[in-house]
């Protein structure tokens, strides 16, 4: 062969071999990726659901890729301040954040002007599981039912309050005062533990809480239960009437916990690490943890978590205008 024709041909080799390494590095790095250690931000303290599913999600995610994942709470602010963490942090892929009906969708609908956007700021993973909130009141409380609740807040406009940890958790709380015509002061706290620490102490009168946060001191007769704000009764408290059945017709409301990325990380790492948090949400064994806690598991990719996310604002925006919730 001609040396002219033999250049040209390792010329267009090695054409040919640059363009498929470019074309096969985002796929061979997220094969590849993670390569060490991944965090995890939790807006809430711990004990909250969003920190149950962060700690069991991070346990799965270590076990399936050898790496290890580790937890970090930073509550406070309506979840501001760990938004901000997983925000500047390099986008990557190693920083994910664990947010939650409040930070991901009710502050949208509750403050004037974010520091962030809940929608344009981060790319969705996965949704990772949604519970009905209960109702819990002091042990030593003058009533026992959502009945006598309703009757002694009536009968004290004002007086009576409630504590909430997160922004989902007042707008709930918001949300009955709007439905049972009370009036009520909201107390705020920074997390599911503190609100229960105050119900449990008698500092608030009732207050919302997920289902995890709420049956074990429930058991240890630390709070009493009044109700389950969804549309059946959970199977691990059978014996919990739902808001329907204890006097309040169509009273729902749910927290919900997802996944994120800052928007800026690449897109192979965040499809690489939806993939593994979708395997995860699917496994028989997540179902039957959730189960036992008296939730119920999310499986739904990206894609079905932006619409479900769109959804939740709309939802409680309305909410917010139908209460006339004044806005932060």
């Amino acid at each position: 062969m001609p040396l002219h024709r033999r250049s040209t041909l390792h010329a267009l080799c090695g054409a040919v071999l640059v363009a498929l390494g470019a074309a096969m590095a985002p796929a061979a790095q997220a094969q590849t990726f993670p390569v060490k250690t991944i965090k995890f931000v939790v807006p809430f303290g711990p004990g909250s659901g969003t920190d149950t599913s962060a700690r069991y999600f991070a346990k799965k995610l270590q076990d399936l890729t050898g790496q290890a994942v580790v937890v970090e709470n930073k509550p406070g602010a309506n979840g501001f301040l760990a938004v901000k963490q997983v925000l500047t942090a390099p986008a990557d892929g190693y920083t994910v954040f664990i947010g939650s009906n409040s930070t991901l969708a009710v502050n949208a609908a509750l403050f004037k002007e974010l520091p962030y956007d809940p929608v344009k700021d981060f790319s969705p993973l996965t949704m990772m599981m949604r519970a009905p909130a209960m109702l819990v009141v002091p042990p030593n409380a003058p009533y026992n039912d959502l009945k006598g609740l309703l009757a002694y807040a009536k009968a004290h406009p004002g007086q009576v309050n409630f504590g909430a940890g997160s922004a989902g958790y007042q707008l709930m709380g918001e949300l009955l005062n709007d439905r049972a015509g009370l009036q009520t002061v909201h107390v705020p706290f920074k997390s599911a533990g503190e609100t229960m620490t105050a119900v449990a102490s008698g500092t608030v009168d009732y207050a919302f809480a997920e289902v995890t946060a709420v049956l074990e001191l429930a058991k240890g007769g630390r709070v009493k239960i009044l109700a389950v704000a969804a549309d059946q009764r959970v199977a691990n408290a059978p014996e919990v009437p739902t808001m329907s059945e204890a006097g309040l017709p169509g009273f729902e409301a749910y927290t919900w916990v997802g996944a994120m990325v800052s928007a800026k990380t690449p897109s192979a790492e965040t499809a690489r690490l939806a993939e593994l948090f979708t395997t995860i949400s699917k496994m028989d064994e997540t179902r039957a943890f959730y189960e036992r806690l008296g939730a119920t598991p999310m499986t739904g990719g990206p894609a079905q978590m932006h619409e479900f996310q769109n959804g939740e604002i709309a939802l409680w925006k309305r909410i917010v205008q139908q209460a006339k919730v004044p806005l932060q």
